[in-house]
């Protein structure tokens, strides 16, 4: 699906936390700044590289210590006000989004983004 972008995103998270199927996280506090953005775990993998994790990607093996049940990329998409992106995955308030200009790929807040219907592509 195509979206414009009404409101533009910069990330704020050089370093995104990226981790592998079965790897082993300590799963720390759930974020709860953001109604829209339910469901997302402050995560710090073994080799120390922090950042938020959608809980869809957990398992929790006991306490503070889960397991990634697939992979996953935090990395988030700048996007400018007028763009149009392609979205390929909703989760948890985000959407993954392609610039098929730059070929970029990264979550970007569906609050910032316009579903573009058949009557508005190519405007």
């Amino acid at each position: 699906m195509k979206y414009q972008v009404i409101k533009r995103h910069q990330s704020e998270f050089p370093n995104p936390v990226i981790i592998s199927r079965g790897e082993r996280l300590v799963i720390g506090e759930k974020y709860e700044e953001n109604e829209a953005w339910n469901d997302w775990y402050f995560c710090e993998t073994e080799d120390r590289n922090k950042g938020w994790v959608p809980k869809q990607v957990l398992q929790w093996l006991g306490g503070s210590v889960g397991e990634a049940l697939e992979d996953y990329s935090a990395r988030e998409l700048n996007a400018e006000e007028g763009e149009v992106l392609a979205g390929s995955q909703a989760l948890n308030g985000w959407i993954w989004c392609r610039n098929p200009a730059s070929g970029e790929q990264g979550w970007v807040p569906v609050e910032n983004l316009l579903p573009m219907g058949a009557d508005t592509e190519g405007r």
